[in-house]
C-alpha cells in the first residue's frame, strides 16, 4: 500500500472579494460548503485558521487569518488551497479522487488494462483516464455499468471494458 498525501488539494484562489482581504475560492470538493466546514486551510504547507467563510454564486468567499487587506489578497491569487487529511471526517465507503490516480486498472477477467493517470470531472460523470502499457489511452466513465468496484487502498479499480474504449 503506498503512502498518501497529508495534504489534499481542495480549490484555487480565483480572485479576491471586497478590499478586506477576502479570497473567491473555486472549490474541488463537493460543494462550498464543504471547504467551509474545515478549520483551516493549507497554502504551501502553511496553516491559514478560517475567520470567516461563505458560499456566493458558487465559490467560496472566505477570511483567512493573517490575510487582513486587499494587497496582501492579491499576492495568494492562483495559489492552490489545501485541507489536512487528518481534519478530513469522510463517511465509511467514501474516499478523496486523487487517491485513486495511479491505481492498477484491471477488467474484469483480471487482464491489465492500465494506470489511471487522470480523471476528468463532468456534468454527466467522472471520465477515468488510463494509459495501457502499450501507450494507449483508454476513457472510461465512472458509472456502474464500467466501474465494478473501487479499491482506494491497493489502489484498485475493476472495470468493464466494452469495444471502443
Amino acid at each position: 500500500m503506498r503512502q498518501k498525501a497529508a495534504f489534499i488539494d481542495a480549490g484555487r484562489i480565483v480572485n479576491t472579494h471586497g478590499v478586506r482581504g477576502e479570497l473567491k475560492i473555486e472549490v474541488w470538493l463537493d460543494s462550498p460548503e464543504a471547504l467551509a466546514a474545515y478549520p483551516r486551510v493549507y497554502l504551501a504547507g502553511r496553516s491559514f485558521p478560517i475567520r470567516s467563510a461563505r458560499p456566493h454564486k458558487g465559490f467560496l468567499v472566505t477570511q483567512l487569518e493573517g490575510v487582513e487587506d486587499l494587497n496582501t489578497a492579491m499576492t495568494l491569487k492562483d495559489r492552490v488551497i489545501q485541507i489536512a487529511r487528518e481534519d478530513a471526517h469522510l463517511p465509511a465507503g467514501s474516499y478523496f479522487l486523487q487517491d485513486l490516480l495511479g491505481a492498477s486498472v484491471i477488467n474484469e477477467d483480471g487482464t491489465e488494462v492500465g494506470i489511471l493517470e487522470e480523471i476528468l470531472e463532468r456534468p454527466a460523470s467522472d471520465i477515468y483516464v488510463v494509459r495501457g502499457g502499450d501507450g494507449a489511452e483508454h476513457l472510461i466513465p465512472a458509472v456502474p455499468a464500467f466501474v465494478l468496484a473501487v479499491d482506494p487502498e491497493i489502489p484498485r479499480i475493476t472495470v468493464r471494458l466494452i469495444e471502443g474504449m
